[in-house]
């Protein structure tokens, strides 16, 4: 009985020895396995251009990833201008830092439907709220404060067009003059003034 019971506690003991080392295994195998314990401090790329973040970055055992574009005519092409994560936080090995470049060129904005089919005040509101900047409108002969045609460095600009966000528009307007000689407001006074004339009659007497 002494010698069955001397083997159950042996072999109890030997069970919980090999439980543990396999606990210890497995646990020293996941953190192979996740890298656990090793964390790396992002660096600040802001300011960088692409190629010195990407070296940079390989050095430390992250990737990059270019996920936007800005323009700035006041930095150079490619500089980094944002970044996530935020440098100073800690990352796993192979995590992956998106930036956020400047690009060489203004993005394009294509022309809206406003040639001919608006007014001064509404096209105005519509391209500025487009990112386009308004220089001063150009007068010409026609329907007062209606927009005859769009003109971008020195050349006029059609509905459809792709036009970059930094260029300076101006709009054709219409100064209320029709054919080169007719004040469109006098017109309209003239008409107004004639169609009262005509409704009044004076009575008369045929004289034969």
């Amino acid at each position: 009985m002494r010698f069955k019971g001397g083997a159950i506690v042996v072999n109890i003991i030997f069970m919980l020895v090999m439980l543990l080392l396999l606990l210890v295994g497995l646990n020293y195998a996941m953190n192979i396995y996740t890298r656990h314990g090793e964390t790396i401090i992002v660096p600040s790329l802001n300011g960088m251009n692409v190629n010195e973040a990407q070296e940079l970055l390989e050095e430390q055992g992250l990737k990059l990833i270019v996920s936007d574009s800005v323009y700035n005519k006041r930095l150079s092409d490619g500089q980094i201008v944002g970044q996530s994560p935020k440098s100073g936080l800690l990352v796993k090995s192979g995590h992956e830092i998106f930036i956020t470049v400047n690009s060489q060129t203004a993005a394009s904005v294509q022309i809206p439907d406003i040639i001919d089919n608006s007014s001064y005040r509404d096209a105005e509101a519509e391209l500025m709220a487009l990112g386009f900047k308004m220089g001063e409108p150009i007068m010409m002969h026609g329907e007062k404060d209606w927009v005859y045609g769009i003109v971008c460095g020195g050349h006029n600009v059609y509905t459809g067009d792709f036009v970059p966000l930094d260029s300076k528009l101006q709009l054709k307007v219409g100064d209320g003059v029709l054919d080169g000689s007719v004040d469109v407001v006098s017109l309209e006074e003239d008409v107004v003034e004639q169609t009262e004339d005509e409704g009044e009659f004076d009575d008369f007497e045929e004289v034969k």
